[in-house]
């Protein structure tokens, strides 16, 4: 239901554009014709291409709000981003093209000519472009949507070749200087460098980027706060579309916990995370050894040892296997250890001169998520 709210919205916002579109590619064919100017009815049919960057998106949105099925068991919601990158890709060949032509007008300047009329279409376009550009490209932000970032900016970028036109007009009317190419390639840089950015953003979304922190820093103290869990650990998501992330998370617990007390602990967090963040997660479960026995004992040599140790960020995760006198231990090092290897013998040997009975693996986790 909350995926289908958000894209509605992002179809309302479409269906906006699509309008503005073509209202303003309407006005202009009027006056064209009015006109008889070839040149305004060519910017009324560029217009209504114009149109089709919102369209995409609500295609887009459309088919990212199919359910799950058994080939894609969730869901569809990427579907987005491929929106965003087609209309990035628009964006960019517009600025390739548009820079095409600008360095032609460099070498061959061409002397505008405007009549009261075309300057009224000009003035009324720009106005338009941006009030529209403007709302998609907030819009597209509340609700974080990469494509109607993109059609937003698709239409900023419009308003703003349109107004470089007008300027170079009028420097070249008050001081017959023509600046016309250079202006419009430099415009035409911008153009580019911006779709490259906007392509950035769904391509990243799509090879797996980090989830943003201060909704990870948020689950760990959520998860914190619930009555017996000790520490959060090895969080996971994984991005399926803008409301679909699935993942996993490990907690702390005493070892006096039993499994009724621990499976409803962590039935209460995933339910908790689902309602408040849309995440499907799984949580596993470390136990923290407790009383005076032996694996009490050795988990505090352990942890103690290897505590001296600044370039570990979290240590974690000991398990004593009693009848094997085995022992496991997870570390996450920070990102100046490059070699995973050469850490796991320097600690296992550190570890072995104070604990030389046991067995001990030291297993190195990796932070996906900080």
């Amino acid at each position: 239901m909350k995926h289908n709210t958000r894209a509605n919205k992002i179809i309302r916002t479409s269906i906006v554009g699509i309008v503005a579109n073509v209202l303003l590619a309407t006005f202009k064919a009027v006056v064209g014709i009015l006109a008889n100017s070839v040149a305004i009815i060519m910017d009324a049919v560029n217009n209504l291409s114009d149109a089709l960057s919102s369209v995409i998106t609500i295609i887009g949105a459309k088919l990212s709000t199919r359910p799950a099925d058994r080939e894609h068991p969730f869901g569809y919601g990427r579907i987005e981003y491929f929106s965003a990158i087609i209309i990035a890709i628009i964006v960019l060949s517009a600025g390739i093209t548009s820079l095409i032509e600008s360095v032609k007008k460099i070498f061959n300047p061409t002397e505008p000519s405007y009549t009261t009329t075309t300057l009224i279409v000009i003035v009324v376009a720009i106005v338009v472009k941006i009030i529209l550009g403007l709302y998609v490209k907030r819009q597209g932000k509340n609700l974080k949507s990469d494509a109607l970032i993109a059609s937003g900016s698709d239409a900023l970028f419009d308003a703003i070749v349109t107004l470089s036109t007008l300027v170079s007009a009028g420097i070249m009317l008050i001081w017959n200087v023509s600046i016309d190419g250079i202006l419009g390639a430099l415009i035409s840089i911008v153009i580019i460098k911006a779709g490259v950015e906007m392509l950035v953003s769904p391509v990243n979304e799509l090879l797996g980027a980090r989830v943003s922190q201060e909704l990870i820093h948020g689950i760990k103290q959520e998860v914190k706060e619930f009555d017996g869990v000790k520490g959060v650990f090895d969080i996971i998501l994984h991005n399926y579309g803008p409301d679909v992330l699935i993942g996993s998370l490990h907690i702390n617990v005493i070892d006096t916990m039993t499994a009724n007390e621990i499976h409803g602990l962590t039935l209460r967090i995933s339910q908790q995370l689902f309602e408040r963040h849309g995440i499907i997660a799984t949580i596993g479960v470390y136990s923290i050894a407790t009383g005076t026995g032996k694996r009490s004992e050795l988990q505090n040599t352990v942890i103690q040892c290897l505590s001296k140790h600044k370039e570990l960020v979290q240590i974690h995760g000991f398990y004593y296997f009693e009848n094997e006198h085995k022992l496991s231990v997870d570390i996450v090092p920070d990102i100046s250890i490059n070699n995973d290897e050469a850490l796991q013998t320097q600690l296992t040997d550190e570890l072995k001169q104070i604990i030389p009975d046991e067995e001990i693996t030291i297993v190195i986790d990796h932070n996906y998520s900080e």
